[in-house]
């Protein structure tokens, strides 16, 4: 990945052209919805302005090469476990906050290195293990502070906060070094908004029975099919991504967007109504904060990952 490689690649440049009309035809629906029908679209609007600042920002990243996307991507992970401690409280432990804050530095430094590395694929073994070295450092703060009581819940909080958003979030930063970057990394990003977006529209339009009313009231099963349904035929509809990629993988695909980008929907709206919050965050106007952005992506990115290893070389 390198601005040049990105002005050469038929798949970067399909995506930034089929992105741009998807949102020059959302614009353009949103104000003749105004003009016609005098409805207060303000929240839709705004939400609109913000991805007109998250759509290129992404696609600045991509083109300015692989470094700088995965800085890009573990500045999202660091982001949103700010996020994370400071909904759940853990950010006043300061001390465990700071290991994980260096954790996900670490594993942004390991993939970095692995670029220079050949093949890169010999730094995802050390990427693999940092896990069990962060989990240990988290388990040494309350021996060196001498601590014991009420410790574990802190322990806790910090190990989740490292393995699911930065570990987790940051095999996606592994796919920047694959020969196949732009196919994988334009797709998840695309597929998985896509995802989101089926199933909020299937579920305003054919939505009777809720999925999980405990955990997210608003979410039903027609919504959560109807998005399965779009994430299976997805792959199919933009196989130029990966041509390499047969049946069973685009079938696997598919399956891996529209259910395991639910899941992590799912996974942090747990998390959000045990802490007593709406959104993780205000970082994003109408879309709540950078986890409430990217919490698909943090089931989907480690699960691709692992199908393609599973079926391909990656590097």
């Amino acid at each position: 990945m390198s601005p040049q490689a990105a002005l050469h690649s038929e798949i970067y440049l399909a995506y930034v052209a089929v992105v741009a009309g998807i949102l020059l035809v959302s614009g353009l629906a949103i104000a003749l919805l105004r003009l016609l029908t005098h409805r207060d679209v303000s929240h839709a609007a705004k939400s609109f302005t913000a991805w007109l600042i998250m759509v290129p920002t992404v696609a600045a990243a991509l083109f300015l090469g692989s470094s700088a996307t995965i800085v890009f991507i573990f500045a999202l992970a660091i982001c949103g476990f700010w996020e994370f401690a400071r909904a759940t409280g853990l950010i006043r432990e300061r001390w465990m906050s700071a290991v994980v804050f260096t954790g996900i530095a670490a594993l942004a430094a390991v993939v970095l290195a692995a670029g220079f590395q050949q093949p890169p694929a010999s730094g995802v073994g050390t990427f693999m293990a940092l896990p069990v070295f962060v989990t240990a450092a988290i388990l040494a703060v309350p021996i060196l502070r001498n601590r014991a009581t009420g410790e574990l819940p802190q322990i806790a909080l910090a190990v989740l906060g490292f393995v699911y958003i930065g570990w987790m979030f940051g095999h996606l930063a592994l796919l920047a070094h694959s020969k196949h970057a732009y196919g994988y990394l334009c797709y998840l990003f695309v597929a998985v908004e896509l995802n989101d977006v089926a199933a909020y529209t299937c579920g305003r339009l054919l939505g009777r029975h809720p999925l999980r009313s405990n955990i997210s009231p608003k979410k039903t099963w027609e919504g959560a099919l109807g998005a399965l349904a779009v994430s299976l035929g997805v792959p199919w509809l933009l196989s130029f991504s990966f041509p390499h990629f047969g049946p069973a993988e685009l079938i696997l695909t598919g399956l891996i967007v529209g259910i395991g980008g639910q899941l992590g929907d799912l996974s942090m709206s747990v998390i959000k109504r045990d802490v007593g919050v709406k959104d993780m965050g205000t970082a994003i106007a109408g879309h709540g904060g950078i986890l409430d952005r990217i919490d698909s992506l943090l089931y989907v990115a480690p699960l691709f990952l692992h199908m393609v290893r599973a079926f391909h070389q990656v590097y």
